[in-house]
């Protein structure tokens, strides 16, 4: 098993990976439009450049990261020398989801190798067409023993479920993050399990309300909402909440027209499902903006959604899709009102001029991630780490933190053999005054 000791072979297979990904950089992307109309620009944005600029990363600095960590020893086992060895986990299991197959594939699988593991891919049966030249790449790449890609339906991952592993790895619904960690259970086996969760959005009276809503329709209709951290909702201050919903309005038709369906900037639900699951979400609601939609193309307008319920269906669970409900509060207790109502989610986002409030919110609320003033961008910087907390997922990655992910940290103590205190051994009669003394004076 040289990928598990030899760190050049790592980055030799790191470098092939990243030389066939550019040359299949096409491929991959028509296949993210064949699957469900993902722009070019995204697809090049948050999919593929995304992986080539963390293969970049992982190749430049796996030799600094798999070096031995040093670290001050204990006067207790004096004279040593103390220190931690990466070793990898050994066989991983990644189970990716759809809305971002091939960046939410390839990036936990390039820490896994870079950490010496056996990699087994489960990508998402519902973008075949991204699986395909996904399974195409790993099979180009690795030898089928070291990295292969199992593409299949659900039973396909229960059957994979059922062996074990030694690390799983997982991106998708809190419903089906709950089924992998009862599985993971079953052989004690660690896990990272990123999910999602209704995330806020915190609009502040003190804010810059035209740039607010720029960045709060890219990031929650980017992918058409199709993304774990998009903001679920808006609780916006009742003193400027009909000025955000006219520039909301606005900044959507200056990205998408006044006819999303023809944008070909405007990606589409994933299926007819989740297409059927989304139209739900819009009976008996009152409609401010979009609400177009057709079943023929799994189509929905960017739309926005006035005051809905608490109690509606609309309120109860993650949207992932494009419609963003907007509440409005006068004081902060209202806001905690609606927060708490929710499990921690996967981000929170705040917009206001007002430095101090802002960060006594992000300080007050427990998220996985957020920003101040901006949504989503958090997620792009590799010295950040990536993951949620209670419900929203287990564990965190990125960066340096993806290869810690898949690495066991082995504590070595290598004591000298030049000298030997007699202290730790017995008989400890008269011993335990002097050791008390000692310890305390340290």
């Amino acid at each position: 098993m040289i990928y598990k000791s030899n760190i050049n072979y790592r980055k030799e297979k790191l470098q092939d990976l990243l030389k066939s990904i550019l040359k299949h950089e096409d491929k991959i992307i028509s296949s993210l439009y064949e699957d469900f109309k993902k722009p070019k620009f995204e697809a090049v944005v948050t999919e593929t450049s995304y992986v080539i600029s963390d293969l970049k990363h992982t190749i430049k600095n796996l030799n600094k990261w798999a070096r031995p960590k040093y670290v001050f020893p204990s006067i207790l086992n004096f004279p040593s020398i103390d220190y931690i060895l990466k070793e990898p986990y050994g066989e991983i299991l990644i189970i990716a989801p759809w809305n971002y197959p091939f960046q939410l594939a390839l990036c936990p699988l390039i820490a896994a190798v870079a950490a010496g593991n056996k990699v087994v891919v489960k990508p998402s049966e519902l973008t075949p067409a991204t699986s395909a030249i996904l399974s195409k790449i790993v099979s180009e790449v690795f030898d089928e023993n070291h990295v292969q890609v199992v593409e299949g339906g659900v039973t396909v991952s229960q059957d994979l479920l059922a062996k074990r592993w030694d690390y799983i790895f997982f991106t998708g619904s809190i419903a089906v993050g709950k089924i992998v960690a009862k599985a993971a259970a079953n052989f004690m086996t660690p896990t990272i399990l990123e999910l999602g969760g209704k995330n806020p959005c915190i609009v502040d009276e003190k804010c810059a309300i035209q740039l607010a809503a720029k960045r709060i329709v890219w990031g929650k209709f980017i992918n058409a909402g199709q993304t774990c951290i998009a903001p679920d909702y808006i609780l916006v201050h009742s003193n400027i909440k009909s000025k955000l919903i006219k520039a909301l309005q606005v900044e959507i038709i200056e990205a998408y027209g006044e006819n999303p369906e023809t944008s070909k900037d405007y990606t589409r639900i994933i299926n007819k499902k989740n297409w059927k699951r989304l139209t739900q979400f819009l009976e008996n609601q009152s409609i401010l903006f979009g609400g177009q939609n057709n079943p023929n193309t799994n189509y929905i307008a960017p739309t926005l959604l006035n005051e809905p319920e608490l109690s509606s269906l609309v309120m109860q669970d993650e949207i992932f899709g494009p419609i963003l409900p907007i509440l409005s509060y006068k004081n902060e207790e209202e806001i905690e009102n609606i927060i708490s109502n929710y499990e921690k989610p996967l981000a929170l986002y705040v917009f206001s001029s007002d430095t101090k409030w802002a960060r006594k919110i992000v300080q007050k609320y427990s998220f996985g991630g957020g920003c101040i003033n901006d949504t989503v961008i958090h997620f792009s910087n590799h010295r950040l780490p990536f993951g949620g907390v209670g419900n929203s997922g287990i564990g965190a990655y990125h960066g340096k933190l993806s290869f810690d992910t898949f690495s066991h940290n082995k504590a070595i103590v290598k004591k000298a053999t030049w000298l030997d205190l007699p202290m730790r051994y017995a008989p400890y009669k008269d011993k335990i005054k002097i050791l008390q003394k000692f310890l305390n004076w340290w």
